[in-house]
């Protein structure tokens, strides 16, 4: 049985996997790079160790280094998070290979799902609905031509061994496919060191819907609902909810039996997510993610379920603790990432120290964060701060209680995307969910006028309240206005 468990990570996501171990009573491990040294989760963990400099590639990638921490610390098990080693098949191979348990996939399921190309070879003899498009990788650019007319424009070239949306390229046209499969494998090469590319049919304004799955080691597999995630920007996911807005029960059901069967065709034992293209009632096998997902909190707030403690339990050798007529979804949740990025400026990352930080709270509100007053963030690593999280009976309370929880939040000393959040509450479009993946690139000039307007009359508000005290940011920490300060730090 896991006694103590090593969490290959940082930030909030470490903190997220320590705090299902305390629950489970198991010890923790973290291990930290020179910019870490005086993070939360360093001190959270029961046991800490250094790995190395700042670089990633110096501590965070380092799997070699991590593993020996965990031999000598004793740890039986290795959490990795998401991303980093998340869905490194090499890394898992190399936790198994030294006795060591991978609290995630076996490396042969990872390296399966993580090649679009072998996936969708796989699935398709499950008969998971897939996105037309080749079943091998490109060779030149006349087979490109060749099976893109074949598919029909617009097309998407994507990377075989990547994810997050690195590297994808469309062309609307025979003109533009050489210059983007160009970009596509050159993108892919530095970021994945495999140039692999593949293309499909891409499918205008859709939405992003994902399904969240668990499976132990006996064949159970359950899925428990489905995220909306449609709020994008470069491919990267910004805003979650779930449900869906548009979700009827037959659907739902559809879509997760599907999840199911793929997580059944590929004999999948952790918790994992099936991502599907969604459009006029039909849908499409997108990816499967075999790590925990970022976005997992709204899951977990509508069905009540520890998705990280099952998923411990699985890697224990221990049975699902739920069935599938268990599991319900009760209300609605929604996640806002709240990044370290100035929103006027093309969400231009921002790094320094946090003068103050002051998280919402109160019924209904969630806030997995990492930071600290005093902390700094480093520019090495993704700029987010936290996940803010919100439940609600229904999506009008659970807008309402976003907005609520985003004029509470305070952070000083570095500009944040919070303006940007408050904006989309407040859009026409989002609360009515007509949502697309390119719900942002649409809606630009409306949020930007909208955040310029947030700012415009948040400001003297703040004013107000910093008449009150010789403490003026104080003061207007209390009051909950991110403007005000952003206005300080610019002095």
């Amino acid at each position: 049985m896991i006694k103590k468990v090593l969490i290959a990570n940082r930030g909030e996501i470490a903190i997220r996997v320590m705090r299902a171990c305390r629950e489970l009573g198991i010890s923790t491990v973290a291990v930290y790079s020179e910019a870490d040294k005086n993070a939360l989760f360093v001190r959270y963990a029961d046991e800490a160790y250094s790995i190395g400099a700042a670089r990633a590639t110096d501590s965070y990638l380092n799997g070699e280094k991590i593993v020996d921490v965990c031999k000598k610390c004793g740890a039986d098990a290795i959490h990795p998070g998401y991303g980093f080693l998340s869905e490194n098949a090499a890394f898992a191979k190399l936790c198994e290979d030294n006795g060591i348990i991978f609290i995630g996939p076996s490396h042969k399921i990872i390296s399966l799902m993580g090649s679009k190309v072998a996936a969708r070879k796989e699935l398709k003899k499950a008969d998971i609905p897939l996105v037309p498009g080749c079943e091998d990788l490109i060779k030149d650019i006349d087979q490109a031509k060749s099976i893109a007319k074949d598919i029909g424009y617009p097309v998407i070239v994507k990377p075989s061994g990547g994810g997050g949306g690195i590297g994808m390229k469309v062309a609307y046209s025979e003109d533009e496919l050489e210059d983007a499969i160009r970009q596509s494998k050159e993108m892919a090469g530095k970021a994945f060191k495999d140039n692999g590319v593949y293309l499909e049919h891409f499918i205008v304004n859709p939405r992003h819907i994902e399904i969240q799955i668990l499976g132990d080691k006996f064949g159970n597999v359950v899925y428990l609902g489905e995220r909306e995630c449609s709020i994008q920007r470069r491919y990267q996911k910004v805003i979650e909810e779930a449900p869906c807005s548009i979700m009827t029960e037959e659907k739902r059901r559809e879509m997760g039996e599907v999840a199911v069967r793929v997580g059944k065709a590929v004999n999948y034992q952790s918790a994992g997510t099936v991502e599907f293209i969604y459009s006029n009632g039909r849908f499409f096998f997108m990816e499967m993610n075999t790590r925990v997902q970022v976005e997992h909190p709204v899951t977990e707030m509508v069905t009540g379920v520890d998705i990280v403690k099952e998923q411990i339990n699985i890697a224990n050798g221990l049975p699902l603790s739920i069935k599938q007529e268990d599991i319900h979804m009760n209300g609605v949740a929604i996640e806002c990432r709240i990044n370290a990025e100035d929103p006027l400026n093309d969400f231009a990352p921002q790094s320094g120290k946090l003068k103050g930080y002051r998280s919402p709270g109160g019924v209904g509100v969630r806030v997995d964060s990492g930071v600290h007053t005093k902390f700094v963030i480093p520019y090495m690593y993704d700029s987010m701060i936290s996940k803010l999280i919100v439940w609600g009976r229904n999506r009008e309370e659970a807008i309402l209680r976003m907005k609520r929880a985003l004029y509470e939040y305070i952070i000083i000393g570095v500009k944040t995307n919070i303006v940007f959040h408050k904006a989309v509450m407040r859009n026409e479009k989002f609360i009515k969910g007509e949502l697309t993946t390119h719900f942002i690139e649409d809606e630009g000039e409306t949020l930007m006028r909208e955040m310029k307007n947030i700012l415009a009359t948040e400001v003297p508000l703040a004013d107000k309240f910093a008449e009150l005290s010789s403490d003026g940011a104080k003061i207007a920490a209390i009051a909950g206005v991110a403007a005000y300060l952003e206005q300080q730090n610019k002095k």
